[in-house]
């Protein structure tokens, strides 16, 4: 495989991990800087991944040119607005579309589709992160606040089959979380990109999502230093923990990934959903989540035991 890759927001932090991870896996990542001109750097692309927040302000721009020079799109972003925004807008584009193809919005769909399995429906599912600790880039803290400002400071909730708001305090409670981890306390209804890619395809009347609380509290602190590498592979020391429980007629099924560095990882995730897509796997024109594009469990199972431990 000899693809060129186009990358906007190569030069950031997760940015960087995509154009490692594009080499590593034999395609030729193409960078290309918000000034570039789109129409003209991607004729001679084969998919772009955009990697360049926040998504509300790039994500039209990038995938109109994708739709132009006919190539697949896909992008990292955590902004559950911006996911909601591409599969309004670009249901019935002409080219493969696969937002939020990361650690926030991949990773929880692809575990939540592998533990439905074969369940037609779920009436609930649960998404539970344990993060060891959490300094968020300098992108994260941007699109945080652009999603803030569009909430109008409220939070997110997916329930009664739809996203609701909410002004109340988030709840904090515990979670017990497969061993090592074991029993941590959470803040409830922190909602990610997962309650707006996993409801597009599967069937489930509520999402409810818990993060440790220590990560909550990291990320509402002043400390603006970001992520710190300690291995050859630029990776932090940060380690995660994603849990996801599907529950029905008082049956439940689970599904964990364990990793190291939310950041890195995405770099695998939206690699491997490209080269699926450019090799014609899950390739259907228009939006579609990585959870519906590909069979969940072979592509987890395809970045294990390097990038993931799954159970």
């Amino acid at each position: 495989m000899n693809e060129r890759v186009a990358i906007m927001g190569a030069t950031g932090h997760t940015g960087g991990f995509v154009a490692a991870e594009l080499h590593r896996r034999g395609l030729t990542p193409v960078p290309c800087g918000r000034s570039t001109d789109l129409d003209r750097a991607f004729r001679g692309a084969d998919a772009v991944i955009n990697c360049a927040g926040p998504f509300a302000s790039t994500a039209d721009p990038v995938i109109g040119s994708a739709i132009g020079a006919g190539i697949p799109y896909l992008d990292v972003t955590a902004e559950l607005e911006a996911v909601t925004d591409i599969f309004d807008r670009y249901a019935g584009a002409g080219i493969p579309i696969a937002p939020a193809a990361a650690f926030f919005g991949g990773l929880g769909d692809l575990l939540a589709t592998a533990a439905m399995g074969r369940w037609p429906a779920a009436e609930r599912l649960t998404i539970a992160y344990a993060l060891s600790g959490w300094r968020p880039t300098p992108g994260t803290r941007a699109t945080g606040r652009v999603s803030a400002e569009r909430r109008g400071g409220r939070r997110i909730v997916y329930s009664g089959r739809r996203l609701r708001f909410r002004t109340r305090e988030a709840p904090r409670t515990e979670w017990s979380f497969p061993a090592p981890i074991g029993s941590r306390p959470v803040v409830g209804e922190f909602t990610t990109a997962d309650s707006a890619t996993i409801p597009t395809h599967l069937d489930t009347p509520e999402i409810a999502t818990y993060m440790s609380s220590n990560a909550v509290d990291d990320l509402h602190a002043a400390d603006d230093s970001g992520p710190t590498a300690v291995d050859e592979r630029g990776r932090s020391a940060q380690t995660f923990l994603v849990e996801v429980v599907a529950s029905s007629e008082g049956t439940e099924r689970r599904a964990s990934a364990a990793g190291r560095d939310i950041y890195a990882v995405t770099a695998p995730l939206v690699v491997e959903a490209a080269v699926r897509v450019l090799s014609g796997e899950g390739d259907a024109a228009g939006v579609a989540s990585v959870g519906a594009r590909f069979e969940a469990k072979d592509f987890l199972h395809s970045l294990a035991p390097e990038h993931l431990t799954l159970e």
